[in-house]
């Protein structure tokens, strides 16, 4: 059978402590099991996997990534939400932490983007359930209008997780 589904992300940090606080203020995560100052693994909510993120740390001196600026490497991961008022919630978050760099409309997906403290870009995005894909919702980017979509599809619908699409 072929890959399912991203299992779980490892994230090498300067600092873990400052990282776990930071996902588990901003995303929600919670620690499961860590190595003080060294390591931590950490459970999205509602999640059933023994750890969605890892964390490693490396120390204060580690280097910028140059991923996307002149070397080849991992642009982001994207983290989804169940809800468009959970993406609207998170987006206060990330603005209260400093964190959010942008948001997009892909069509399918709603998507906010925003770096963690060691300036690591992720992304948390509200997928359209396949039910209202239609010929407006194909992929594309342009700007996220949040309060629009969230009049349109409302803002206590389920979006696409676990949902395929034939």
């Amino acid at each position: 059978m072929p890959v399912q589904r991203l299992n779980h992300a490892v994230l090498y940090v300067r600092d873990v402590d400052r990282s776990v606080a930071f996902y588990t203020e901003a995303l929600g995560f919670r620690v499961v099991s860590s190595v003080p100052g060294r390591a931590a693994f950490l459970q999205a909510e509602g999640s059933s996997n023994d750890h969605d993120l890892g964390l490693f740390g490396i120390g204060a001196t580690a280097g910028d990534t140059t991923a996307g600026r002149g070397a080849v490497g991992l642009y982001h991961l994207a983290w989804e939400v169940d809800t468009l008022a959970e993406l609207d919630r998170i987006r206060g978050v990330l603005r209260e932490h400093g964190a959010l760099v942008g948001a997009s409309d892909h069509g399918s997906t709603k998507a906010l983007y925003a770096k963690d403290p060691d300036g690591l870009e992720f992304e948390v995005s509200w997928l359209v359930p396949a039910e209202l894909l239609g010929p407006d919702t194909g992929m594309r980017t342009g700007p996220l209008d949040l309060e629009g979509e969230i009049a349109r599809y409302g803002a206590g619908t389920r979006g696409g997780v676990g949902v395929s699409v034939p």
